[in-house]
């Protein structure tokens, strides 16, 4: 899923489950941050303090991942939360929608609502958890369920997809084209480039495997919008049998439904911005305020108020000054909540349902 979903959308139904505007936005901010922590290492102070980061998220197109073991350590706890079905380790890391093992990432949120950065870690979990919708059927590890041998939807024929495909692997990297479709693409679901996370998009695709998949997008994002606000009603109330919260009312998920399928630009940016155009206007039922816009890096963005620090791929040469304002910081909760939730994904969840990748 893409910023609309994982910021727009989770921010309107963290306001109809009743969060407070400053907690929704948290959560919101997390749940798409996710996708843009991509700066990993320790941050050194000018004191000598030091605090630890660990990215979620891999650049665009960055696919030196490929030849080691951070796919096991970024998309799998991150984007592709493995299901655990099936007899092979490569079977069982194959995600699937709202999962038990998903169930239970979930549970374990809620059950830490006490935390310092409950909220942070609510935000990171509904990140992983509705991406499980998204992402079903393709997984995090290397994988042949992530070869593409043939896609087509309502507006690409099979020869229009492969040379997209084509044109993305010269643009993207400095190899051999034919090396890049032959390996690149076994990770998360690059070969089917932007079908999974558009919400009106109907396709199909034939897998590695031979196993051919048809997706209608709109009903799969709105169950998985239906279940995050379940979720964080159980967050609130306490309640990790999230499911068995009552969930969207249907004139609401007919409103939402009719933004997310008529709401077709490429950029997914300007998908966010009709989106919350369309959410001050009061267009979906019992909501009508103006939400925050989103500051992912640079000025203005979590790590700019923590630390001073507007590079977006680094550091700068001038360390910041630690201070009790970075202790407090979103930018500090939120990597705390990275860290926090790849231990417990990779170390106790997955491990509980026997799947070992960390």
């Amino acid at each position: 899923m893409n910023i609309d979903f994982h910021y727009g959308v989770i921010y309107l139904v963290s306001r109809l489950a009743g969060l407070e505007k400053s907690d929704a936005r948290i959560v919101a901010h997390c749940c798409q941050y996710v996708d843009d922590a991509t700066v990993s290492g320790t941050l050194e102070f000018a004191g000598g303090e030091s605090y630890e980061r660990f990215a979620s998220a891999h650049k665009m197109f960055d696919y030196m991942n490929i030849s080691n073991t951070s796919d096991k350590r970024i998309w799998a706890p991150f984007h592709f939360l493995p299901a655990g079905k099936g007899s092979t380790l490569e079977d069982k890391s194959i995600c699937k929608p709202d999962s038990a093992i998903a169930r239970d990432m979930v549970a374990h949120a809620i059950d830490n609502r006490g935390a310092e950065n409950a909220l942070h870690r609510l935000g990171v979990t509904l990140h992983v958890y509705v991406d499980t919708w998204a992402h079903q059927n393709f997984t995090g590890t290397i994988s042949d369920h992530n070869v593409v041998t043939s896609l087509t939807s309502e507006d690409y024929s099979h020869e229009a997809w492969l040379e997209k495909l084509k044109h993305m692997a010269s643009d993207a990297v400095h190899t051999a084209q034919s090396d890049f479709l032959d390996h690149v693409v076994k990770l998360g679901h690059g070969a089917a480039l932007h079908f999974p996370d558009q919400p009106w998009a109907k396709w199909q695709y034939q897998n590695g495997h031979g196993l051919t998949f048809q997706r209608d997008n709109l009903p799969i994002f709105m169950e998985a919008a239906d279940m995050a606000y379940r979720a964080i009603k159980g967050f609130r109330r306490g309640n990790t049998a999230f499911a068995q919260e009552e969930g969207l009312s249907e004139e609401t998920k007919a409103a939402l439904a009719s933004l997310l399928t008529s709401n077709r630009d490429d950029d997914p940016i300007k998908r966010l911005d009709v989106l919350c155009a369309a959410l001050a206007e009061g267009q979906v039922p019992g909501f009508a305020e103006t939400v925050t816009p989103y500051i992912g890096k640079g000025p203005g963005s979590w790590k700019d108020q923590a630390t001073g620090i507007v590079d977006d791929d680094g550091d700068g040469d001038k360390k910041p000054v630690w201070s009790e304002a970075f202790e407090q910081s979103d930018y500090r909760k939120f990597h705390d909540a990275i860290k926090e939730h790849r231990f417990v994904v990779t170390q106790v969840i997955l491990p509980k349902h026997g799947v070992r990748l960390a």
